[in-house]
């Protein structure tokens, strides 16, 4: 019978990805990263009985490099997301309009487009799925908070300016209906 969960084509197998610099003998230099089974070391790959290994440049497709081809290999340090946080608070001051990529002073109109462009890119239905590092989920979450705090910053003084114009288009005072 079918299993109706199982897929046939898809491999089974969890791949992370590590980011690496390669030199090749004939001296080219390439950035990007490799792809190990998770679970496994880079380290166990490079010195493994595979003839290929899996490397994806950055900004380029996901090829297969011959291990006798590569004169070294660097591996690139990602920061955590601690340093990430500690990197984007030390850098900037709280500004909604940069943090939305916007010009300061924008139409509201403006801000909700880019807050919502931001949410659909950051929004954390997007990656529920998918199995990532602590680090990345860590920084996902942070920029969402970011992201509505940001909005927040800019709709409420909106709002407040909304309220205001509604309060003083409303007569002071009117008389009450003589029976």
């Amino acid at each position: 019978m079918f299993e109706r969960v199982k897929v046939d084509n898809v491999s089974s197998v969890q791949l992370t990805s590590v980011p690496a610099e390669v030199t090749l003998d004939d001296a080219q230099t390439m950035r990007g990263k490799f792809f190990a089974p998770q679970g496994r070391r880079i380290y166990d790959l490079l010195n493994g009985t595979n003839a290929f290994l899996e490397f994806e440049p950055y900004g380029g497709d996901r090829c297969l490099l011959a291990k006798r081809s590569i004169k070294s290999v660097r591996l690139v340090n990602v920061p955590d997301a601690s340093q990430l946080s500690r990197q984007t608070n030390e850098l900037d001051a709280f500004d909604p309009y940069a943090i939305l990529g916007i010009k300061s002073g924008a139409s509201f109109d403006e801000v909700k487009v880019a807050y919502y462009r931001l949410a659909k890119v950051y929004h954390p239905d997007r990656y529920s799925a998918a199995e990532l590092p602590a680090e990345v989920r860590d920084y996902l979450a942070a920029m969402v908070r970011r992201i509505n705090a940001a909005f927040a910053a800019i709709e409420v003084p909106h709002q407040e300016i909304k309220r205001a114009a509604v309060e003083r288009a409303e007569p002071i005072y009117t008389s009450r209906p003589r029976a």
